[in-house]
């Protein structure tokens, strides 16, 4: 039997196969985040709507290489 992660889902779209790699993608990269390391922080923080263009500009990255 395969494993589930393995197997697409019936039904599963392109765009949702492209949201599960931006939240892939955003969560091992950080973006989104707000909280900084104990001391390392080189970058000011985002203000909320440009985390949202970031994350959205994200999505439609993943858009054109599910596409493809």
């Amino acid at each position: 039997m395969p494993d589930e992660k393995e197997t697409p889902r019936s039904g599963s779209s392109k765009e949702e196969v492209a949201l599960e790699l931006m939240k892939f993608v955003a969560t091992t990269a950080g973006v989104g985040r707000t909280a900084t390391g104990a001391g390392f922080g080189g970058k000011m923080t985002k203000g909320p709507d440009e985390q949202v263009d970031a994350l959205l500009a994200l999505y439609e990255r993943c858009r054109t290489v599910v596409e493809k």
